[in-house]
């Protein structure tokens, strides 16, 4: 059995779980096509995540994947997090805002008792983890259910860990990636490479199933990733200006201007390393800056700034979450993209 014949798709085309831009519609409109749709688990509480699958399940019959972050929560930072409302000053001057009302929550949990329930309650067919996974007994857990465990990887230790602790399958997470790296055995970014390096050298390091991530944007592409071996291909970017998709006015009106031919990997929206289109923050304090709270405290200080400048209809402080390659953007239906992605798709290469 392949790996399309496993998970109950015919299509080898992943829909990334991309928090702040969809929801149930987005996902349900891919696995109507035969792809696999996938909800951003993570940025929803536990009520919103079973409403959101109890709307997806409403709207398709098809297999799904719930993804869930695996970060390790942060100390409190106080000191850290002053020390940052100071360099945001400026800023917060400029907008009236008063920093000392700024909420200080540790915000994103990582996959707990809560989220487990819930995938014990609905069974999805697929359960994706970033930033690793969590501890063998709820690994177990999770396998229970029947689910197939996918995680990303970043580099080819990632992937070779992810195999030994219990992956059933890896997606390799290329530099080119929007969002957020899922690198988590080291934070050194010169480990990071593209997604047609890494993906071969994944391929050849592990046993399991590889899914092709990063870069990967129209029926080219795709084909290209699965002739260097990978199972499947998971697409995020050029999904987000889809009709089901929730991507704001001032991020869509991002992605089809000149502005998204210049990413970078910043940390200054959430503590962690994540792939946008540059904007005013990131020009004026640095891609990476090193006295940004840890993930995903930093989440809360820039947030009042992003509220009052989208007000205004910038998206100066805005998470303009991007890949490397906006080329396959278009303001279609998810489910006619979906065809597009796989129509040079071969018969030879779909029988990992």
């Amino acid at each position: 059995m392949n790996l399309l014949q496993r998970l109950g798709v015919s299509v080898p085309v992943i829909q990334a779980p991309m928090a702040g831009v969809q929801g149930w519609k987005l996902a349900a409109a891919v696995s109507n096509a035969r792809a696999l749709g996938s909800l951003p688990a993570a940025m929803f509480t536990p009520e919103k995540l079973i409403h959101e699958i109890e709307l997806l399940r409403a709207a398709t019959s098809a297999a799904y994947n719930l993804n869930f972050f695996c970060h390790t929560p942060p100390v409190a930072q106080p000191a850290r997090v002053r020390q940052w409302h100071e360099t945001l000053l400026p800023m917060y001057t400029e907008y009236g805002i008063d920093p000392s009302q700024i909420a200080t929550g540790v915000g994103r949990e990582p996959f707990g008792e809560m989220s487990l329930a819930i995938v014990e309650t609905f069974k999805p067919a697929v359960v994706s983890f970033h930033f690793g996974l969590p501890s063998i007994e709820m690994l177990n857990r999770v396998k229970s259910t029947g689910a197939f465990v996918l995680s990303s990887a970043t580099t080819v230790l990632e992937a070779q860990w992810l195999e030994a602790h219990g992956a059933d399958g890896v997606i390799a997470q290329g530099l080119e990636a929007g969002g957020h790296r899922g690198m988590f055995l080291s934070d050194d970014l010169t480990t990071q490479v593209s997604t047609f390096a890494l993906l071969p050298q994944i391929v050849a390091a592990v046993k399991i199933p590889v899914i092709a991530a990063g870069g990967i944007v129209d029926a080219n592409t795709v084909n290209a990733a699965l002739s260097l071996g990978a199972s499947m291909v998971q697409v995020g970017t050029a999904y987000m200006l889809c009709e089901e998709a929730t991507t704001s006015a001032i991020h869509r009106r991002a992605l089809v201007s000149s502005d998204a031919q210049h990413t970078a990997v910043t940390n200054l929206f959430t503590g962690r390393p994540a792939r946008g289109i540059v904007n005013r923050v990131i020009r004026e304090l640095g891609a990476i800056n090193h006295l940004v709270p840890d993930f995903p405290l930093a989440t809360n200080a820039i947030a009042p700034l992003r509220v009052e400048a989208e007000k205004n209809g910038f998206g100066d402080f805005s998470p303009l979450w991007s890949g490397q390659n906006t080329s396959g953007c278009r303001p279609i239906g998810a489910a006619e993209l979906t065809h597009l992605l796989a129509q040079k798709i071969s018969d030879l290469n779909l029988e990992n």
